[in-house]
């Protein structure tokens, strides 16, 4: 049995701990906002933050995660995930929203450490892939999340 720090709650899971957490999310708790994508920690879509840092948990066995508070889009908050969800929602930054979980909690990372971050930290931070191509309007969604928190 592994006790996980789940967005906010102690969850207990008889699982392998070699298991993914990403697959202990979805499939063992039901928290599906945490998307599959490559399966090695490439793309980004399984993003979720171990104590507020943007984490592949595709690539992360759930044996390993310790004591980390996992959070996931399902709970996400703070000052910048509201500015980041409210900036995505301004610029109509989603086309097919696949990536989007790991894209706003990678976003939210990022404005929680830098609140006013540049293109090239942005470039830096956001290496999470978008098969639709929305990374113009992500940048741009978290220059006005960045501003949005300033408010």
């Amino acid at each position: 049995m592994i006790t996980l720090k789940v967005n906010g709650e102690t969850r207990s899971v008889n699982v392998d701990p070699q298991t993914p957490l990403l697959w202990v999310l979805r499939d063992t708790i039901g928290l599906t906002g945490t998307k599959y994508g490559c399966g090695i920690a490439f793309c980004g879509a399984c993003t979720v933050h171990l104590d507020g840092q943007p984490t592949r948990s595709c690539s992360i066995a759930v044996g390993d995660v310790g004591e980390s508070a996992i959070t996931t889009i399902e709970a996400v908050e703070g000052k910048a995930a509201k500015a980041v969800q409210t900036a995505w929602q301004n610029l109509d930054v989603v086309q097919c929203g696949y990536c989007q979980s790991g894209q706003v909690m990678a976003a939210t990372a990022l404005l929680a450490g830098n609140a006013k971050p540049t293109d090239a930290d942005i470039d830096a931070a956001m290496t999470n892939i978008c098969r639709c191509a929305t990374y113009q309007r992500i940048r741009a969604a978290i220059h006005e999340a960045a501003r949005l928190m300033e408010i």
